[in-house]
């Protein structure tokens, strides 16, 4: 994993006023917080942030800060990020402090490989659960969980309980969550049938009874 060494200066102001005059100049206010020490407000490239963000590890990169004209360095992980609603540009960013020697919880993202036995015969597969929650030392964030489908027929579920994970990392979280599972054709295509064959037959209306003028 690549270790990044940002350059961050320390932010005098806070505020909205402030943010936006950040924002004009280039820049973009961050906040770096955790391991019980107070919360520090600082100003970072957002250009340098998106590289991060774009990397293979992405959000879960270890990186080094360090402050502007001092020799203070932390290690922190991306924590949250905020866009504009309408330019999509960053906002504003979050910084987590990690200690190297300790583990810590962080939830990365499921890649599929193969294509499932059920698919290539007609079925369609189901991605419902795309992200897994691990813990493991902060240098040994996974990019991604890769799990193999091509053994699922149609019918077939997988939950994170029956995945393999490498040896450092722990899962947390509910075990029974279904990871994906394939659907078979049938269900959709008998569906509108057997609703049809449901559904009540209007009654032919009665013959008025014959009478006299």
């Amino acid at each position: 994993m690549n270790e990044e060494i940002l350059s961050v200066a320390k932010r005098e102001t806070t505020g909205k006023a402030s943010n936006n005059a950040l924002r004009n100049s280039g820049m973009i206010p961050a906040v770096i917080y955790g391991l019980n020490e107070p919360p520090v407000a600082v100003a970072i490239s957002p250009k340098v942030v998106a590289r991060i963000i774009a990397s293979e590890t992405g959000m879960n990169s270890l990186v080094h800060l360090q402050r502007e004209g001092t020799e203070i360095k932390r290690h922190v992980i991306l924590k949250a990020i905020q866009r504009h609603p309408v330019t999509g540009r960053l906002s504003h960013v979050d910084f987590m402090r990690v200690d190297p020697t300790h583990r810590v919880r962080v939830k990365v993202p499921i890649r599929l490989k193969g294509i499932a036995a059920g698919v290539k015969e007609g079925g369609l597969l189901d991605f419902t659960h795309r992200e897994i929650e691990v813990e493991c030392l902060p240098n040994l964030i996974p990019s991604h969980v890769e799990v193999n489908v091509e053994g699922l027929q149609i019918g077939d579920s997988l939950r994170l309980d029956q995945i393999t994970l490498d040896a450092h990392l722990t899962l947390h979280g509910d075990v029974h969550n279904v990871i994906c599972s394939v659907l078979g054709k049938q269900a959709e295509e008998v569906l509108p049938e057997a609703a049809a064959a449901a559904a009540p037959v209007a009654a032919a209306p009665a013959a008025a009874p014959k009478g006299k003028k």
